[in-house]
């Protein structure tokens, strides 16, 4: 199941995610150079189950690996240390992150061949994001990067 997530995926819309790092708890510094960037999010899986998970951007790259089911620390890009865990449920991809007493977990599942993710906190819906699987603009973009 996991098969279909694999590839590069561009980033083709947002909305809503500057509210969604502010109820995180995001800075005003850090909320303007997010809401600016366009990462391309890339993920693979190897023959032993292990899952990467890669944003890609200009600004900054990170990058998480695991597997289904077991919890793992993450330095999340806005430098939260959460300690996460990442299953698959009716199809779709549900990272649950904690840290300090919060939770927000970001469920994604691929419709009409593109990418929707969509993260939650506090059981509201903050944040829709929507990725294309088309991406050999990304690889025109940043070669270096996308053939390691």
């Amino acid at each position: 199941m996991v098969d279909k997530f694999v590839g590069t995926w561009k980033m083709i819309s947002s909305e809503n995610f500057d509210d969604y790092m502010k109820a995180l708890g995001v800075g005003f510094a850090t909320r303007q150079v997010g809401n600016r960037t366009k990462p391309n999010f890339v993920m693979s899986l190897d023959d032993q189950g292990t899952i990467s998970m890669k944003s890609q951007s200009a600004f900054k790259t990170t990058e998480v690996k695991f597997k289904l089911d077991e919890p793992f620390d993450e330095t999340t890009a806005d430098d939260r240390k959460t300690r996460t865990l990442v299953s698959l449920d009716n199809g779709k991809l549900i990272q649950k992150q904690s840290w300090d007493g919060k939770e927000t977990s970001i469920e994604r599942e691929i419709a009409d061949g593109k990418l929707v993710a969509v993260s939650i906190y506090n059981l509201f819906i903050i944040y829709q994001l929507r990725l294309d699987s088309n991406c050999e603009s990304c690889r025109e973009m940043m070669p270096s990067k996308l053939s390691s």
